[in-house]
């Protein structure tokens, strides 16, 4: 399955558009860095394009999305000769894209300049390089960073250490990464092209913006590299190299191969289209990078992590680079089902972040950023909760969740905000930025508490919770069905513009912005004046051209573009608030509707190839969104214990799931006139239910889905609709 991988899918961007954001990462699940060619350094966090043709060097990267940028970089370069510069541009070489290798555990690039064949294979912690130079003399590697740093060879001359530091963004503004190389040959001079073109005498340096030159006289063409790092301690990067030593490169190579071999078969898909599998992959491979394992393991296999805020080493686990508001909705349902020890191991890591911070965190990079609205880890909580995940840490993330909900920060990154006005209005006012979409989300993880609390016996805590989750009426207006922002005295904020993007509202406008009710589906149809004014709210939305005001942000931003371009009316796919829009009409009895709307998104938003993705990807939460839905199911309503179903895309799927069972998924019919689904089976029963609870399918079996050209004549009873708190809907 990794053979069918292109790390390359979604990853030609720009600022002003993207197919993804991606970028072509090299590394191992989780691990703790990525590996990337460099094909510019002119256009910011966008240093590739799979449509450039120059090579910069191999890019240690920690970067999860472009609008988070990078930390802890580095830039390495195999090159031949004694350079006179340390400008990027007279170093890089021009290299064929076509015959490179971009794959999850390999990366290899010919340098047409130098004709270096360069090869760099992944680990946890570090990496294998195999650099084959055309000559045994003038052989050389460039290392470039920014930032402080401090270097050390060894006597020997075959170990380099040091250190970088240029974080962004991070609550320790020095933060080192320790970097150690051992090489299969001797260095036989250094010098640094930043600061002077002679050589480094004595085996230290230190200074700012390195540009290290090492030079090399081989007695064999091959250079072997191997390298580690840590966030930890100069002895912990030793440390972390002594356990790369040992292996080739060809064990590091396989290594990494099995490692991802043993996510990817964890789905196995079957279709008569063999595009199809390959884009399923593409995808699958994208949820398996984040979060990234922060923690390292000490002398006795125990882990242990840096924390930013003290800055002190601290046992425990810890992961980052993740932003909840995106991967809450579908990366975590989906290791609920196929990497249940994982998800456990990352709570605990999140848990670890709370006890540091006094907050749980809600975009970390390497650690709290405080971007994006919401306590969106709640559902991430929740989620486990109700699906009997790490049970023994509900207590404290209880405490935890119930602090954001209470208690206002008095730093603006950490935990909700606006909390005191939220429960003093019962709504964020307008005062706030993306006000609507605080009062939703915080409504949501109201929900979120209530459900852990139950689970917990905490029956007080969750029946006043449930209520405090209906605080989202608040801001429905029943004449036009959507959400608008409130001013203090409870007043609706005029003029109201149904398309302007921004300002009340979070990359989008009321159309994307209105309908995030995961729980209480019933609730907000009732609030829309019943069924018939609901079912025509959304099918004003969906037939709505995709236009745009750009007052709230005064230009257009990429996302206006994409949901423009995709022209899906005001289902914005493109970006997370639209993911679950497809779904609205199951709570309304035509489920059929939804079925089509969703085929035609799989079908014809998403592509295999460089321009892969409607949108940003982030994180992998575009990623597992096409998974699911390709499955046939959806977890609207993260922290309800089910998945609402929808239509699958493939003939057959088998899933190896957590609990040691295995999911087959047939599909009859499977064409692509066929856009309904005119019955389902479970374990050759039929199954009328418009949901699924996640128990069942943790129990395997069979799921068999028989597609028809027209949608089926049915009735559809209440008692099929999926979950909401609200058990009645007026139709």
């Amino acid at each position: 399955m990794i053979n069918l991988i292109d790390t390359r899918h979604g990853t030609a961007n720009q600022h002003s558009y993207s197919n993804g954001n991606c970028l072509p990462y090299t590394g191992v699940p989780f691990g703790m860095n990525f590996f990337a060619p460099q094909t510019t350094n002119t256009h910011g966090s966008w240093w590739f394009h799979p449509e450039d043709r120059t090579f910069q060097g191999f890019r240690l990267t920690h970067q999860p999305s472009p609008w988070m940028g990078d930390f802890s970089s580095l830039l390495m370069l195999p090159i031949i000769g004694t350079p006179n510069s340390n400008e990027l541009f007279h170093l890089q070489s021009s290299y064929r894209p076509e015959e490179a290798i971009f794959s999850p555990h390999h990366l290899k690039i010919k340098s047409l300049r130098y004709q270096i064949t360069s090869e760099l294979t992944p680990s946890t912690y570090g990496a294998h390089l195999l650099i084959q130079y055309p000559t045994l003399k003038d052989a050389g590697l460039v290392i470039k960073a920014d930032g402080p740093s401090k270097w050390q060879l060894s006597e020997n001359e075959k170990t380099l250490t040091g250190y970088i530091s240029n974080a962004s963004g991070c609550e320790d503004p020095e933060l080192k990464m320790y970097v150690a190389y051992h090489f299969s040959q001797p260095v036989h001079h250094w010098q640094d092209l930043h600061n002077n073109l002679e050589p480094i005498k004595g085996n230290i340096w230190q200074g700012q913006d390195p540009t290290l030159h090492l030079s090399f006289d081989l007695g064999e063409p091959t250079l072997s590299i191997i390298m580690a790092t840590s966030f930890i301690s100069e002895q912990q990067v030793h440390l972390n190299l002594s356990r790369e030593l040992p292996l080739s490169f060809k064990d590091t190579l396989n290594q990494a191969k099995e490692a991802w071999e043993h996510y990817l078969s964890k789905i196995t898909v079957t279709d008569k289209d063999a595009q199809k599998v390959q884009l399923f992959y593409q995808m699958m491979y994208r949820c398996f990078l984040f979060p990234q394992k922060w923690y390292e393991l000490d002398q006795q296999e125990k882990p242990i992590h840096y924390d930013t805020l003290s800055r002190k080493i601290t046992s425990g686990f810890y992961y980052t680079n993740n932003g909840f508001w995106d991967t809450y909705k579908t990366v975590y349902p989906l290791y609920s089902l196929i990497a249940q020890e994982e998800y456990g191991e990352m709570l605990e890591g999140f848990l670890n972040a709370y006890r540091h911070a006094g907050y749980l965190p809600k975009w970390l990079s390497p650690d709290e950023r405080g971007l994006m609205p919401g306590t969106l880890i709640d559902a991430v909580i929740a989620d486990a909760a109700m699906k009997d995940i790490r049970l023994d840490l509900m207590p404290e993330f209880l405490e935890a969740m119930l602090k954001s909900a209470t208690t206002q920060s008095e730093n603006d990154r950490y935990g909700r905000q606006g909390t005191l006005d939220y429960l003093t209005y019962g709504y964020v006012p307008s005062d706030y930025h993306e006000s609507v979409n605080h009062t939703q989300d915080y409504a949501y993880s109201d929900f979120c508490i209530a459900q852990v609390a139950q689970i917990l016996g905490k029956t007080e805590i969750a029946n006043s919770y449930w209520q405090q989750s209906l605080n989202y009426r608040q801001l429905v207006d029943p004449t036009t069905g959507l959400m608008r922002p409130k001013d203090r005295q409870g007043q609706w904020i005029e003029p109201f513009n149904p398309i302007s993007w921004g300002r009340h509202y979070a990359e989008g406008s009321s159309y994307q912005n209105s309908y995030a009710v995961f729980h209480d589906m019933n609730g907000l149809i009732n609030s829309h004046g019943g069924a018939q004014n609901f079912l025509s709210h959304i099918t004003e939305l969906c037939n709505t051209e995709p236009l745009f005001d750009v007052s709230g942000y005064g230009f257009e931003i990429h996302e206006m573009s994409e949901m423009a371009a995709i022209d899906f009316g005001q289902v914005a796919i493109s970006n997370q608030p639209s993911f679950h829009l497809p779904y609205l009409f199951h709570y309304v009895k035509q489920p059929w509707t939804s079925q089509h709307l969703l085929k035609e998104l799989m079908s014809r938003a998403f592509h295999l190839g460089f321009a892969g993705y409607p949108g940003d990807e982030d994180n992998g939460s575009m990623s597992a969104w096409y998974l699911f839905n390709s499955l046939g199911f959806y977890p609207v309503t993260p922290g309800s214990g089910e998945y609402t179903l929808g239509i699958p895309l493939f003939d057959e799927v088998t899933i190896q799931l957590s609990s040691g069972k295995s999911l087959h998924i047939q599909t009859n019919h499977n064409a692509p006139q066929y856009h309904y689904v005119t019955s389902l089976q479970i374990n050759d029963q039929p199954y009328t239910g418009l949901a699924i609870p996640h128990h069942l399918l943790m129990a395997g079996g069979n799921l068999t889905f028989n597609l028809g050209l027209v949608p089926p004549c049915k009735t559809i009873s209440s008692e099929d609709l999926p979950y909401s708190l609200t058990s009645e809907t007026i139709f």
